[in-house]
């Protein structure tokens, strides 16, 4: 199982917003919040963490996690922006324990495998290079669509936290694009 955000995978070259609503919608039962929510938290997920398998894992645990807390995710302003931070966290626990019991040297020899499953590789170059709150972030206000408080909300950081991880992925996105643009128009693609 891949865990390192090294290893990013994005399906999609361009990132079409996710329905806001889905991710909003507060169904009456479980099952339907699952059934509306599911997949739009995970393509959330995917995107934020750069690996489909472990979207896949993480927004399962979350689902599971919110399923035992039903009455009260149910209240929430946003259950599905619940599940995506706890997803999230889910996530980052797992690299954190990973990366204690790796040694060095498996660190440096796995860092070196890319595997790229995006049909614009250059996408999935300028967001690997982000760190993983920056990409949240990214996903967050674009991707799915929320405001800069909905944003800090989900994510627990302030309002102005989110502007600058907001600004400073943009800058780097853009010298990241700019940069291979450069290197394109040199090698005449």
């Amino acid at each position: 199982m891949d865990l390192t955000p090294a290893r990013a995978t994005v399906r999609a070259a361009k990132l079409e917003p996710v329905r806001s609503d889905a991710l909003e919608y507060v169904a009456f039962s479980f099952a339907d919040f699952y059934s509306v929510n599911h997949a739009s938290v995970a393509r959330a997920l995917s995107v934020t963490l750069g690996d489909d398998h472990l979207a896949t894992e993480a927004v399962d645990e979350a689902m599971a996690r919110a399923y035992q807390r039903w009455d009260h995710v149910r209240g929430l302003e946003s259950p599905g922006g619940w599940v995506y931070t706890v997803g999230l966290n889910w996530a980052r626990s797992l690299w954190r324990r990973s990366l204690r019991s790796m040694s060095i040297r498996d660190r440096e020899s796995e860092s070196d495998i890319a595997a790229v499953q995006c049909s614009d590789l250059d996408l999935d170059r300028a967001l690997r290079n982000l760190s993983l709150d920056q990409r949240a972030v990214v996903v967050c206000r674009h991707l799915i669509g929320y405001s800069e408080l909905e944003t800090a909300r989900v994510l627990g950081i302030r309002p102005g936290t989110v502007k600058s991880r907001l600004n400073r992925a943009l800058t780097g996105l853009r010298s990241s694009l700019a940069d291979t643009d450069e290197i394109g128009r040199r090698d005449g693609r």
